[in-house]
């Protein structure tokens, strides 16, 4: 039995490395599609249960991890921005206010999700200036991460304080995967 990250993420695929160097990396292909009908962490574990059954289906024997990280400002979902401007209204509604970033995992085995949970944290952002919020879109690097925003790079600039789980903000809970991989039953 292997184990599998069903993301082409490469700050997943370094998270994982935390826990484990034997896993393989085979993204997801058909595009997630998110039910807001849910409430906020079940809408966020549909998407990531969708990921991890995909690849599942096809690599039955083994663990397959599927995750999605989303951003909500208020009850609003921020995922990837489509373009800067896009990326510029999400900093604005981030700017000086508190939001949440949850992302959920899912580990899955022949086909069936075997175990989902998802974290949650709150971000605060400093209040930004327009100049700050054009200045990071022209970085390039608000355009592939939910929210607009990487705290791991440029973006942690803006962030005046969290309150949970710093990687689970990096897009992968890896304290509470590690204790959920532990306890699951090979």
């Amino acid at each position: 039995m292997s184990l599998i990250l069903a993301s082409a993420s490469p700050r997943r695929r370094e998270l994982l490395s935390y826990i484990t160097k034997k896993f393989t990396v085979i993204p997801a292909v058909n595009e997630e599609k998110l039910d807001m009908t849910l409430p906020a962490d079940k809408a966020v574990i549909y998407v990531a249960r969708q990921k991890a059954e995909e690849v599942s289906e096809n690599h039955a024997d083994d663990l397959v991890i599927g995750a999605d990280t989303m951003v909500f400002c208020g009850n609003a979902p921020l995922g990837k921005p489509k373009d800067s401007d896009e990326a510029k209204g999400m900093l604005k509604a981030l700017s000086g206010n508190t939001h949440q970033v949850i992302t959920a995992v899912v580990i899955a085995r022949n086909g069936k999700a075997r175990r989902s949970f998802a974290v949650r944290t709150d971000v605060e952002f400093y209040p930004l200036t327009k100049n700050e919020i054009d200045l990071y879109v022209q970085s390039g690097e608000p355009m592939d991460k939910a929210g607009a925003y990487g705290i791991q790079g440029k973006g942690s600039l803006f962030i005046k304080g969290i309150k949970g789980d710093y990687y689970n903000v990096m897009g992968l809970p890896i304290s509470r995967l590690y204790r959920e991989l532990q306890s699951f039953d090979k």
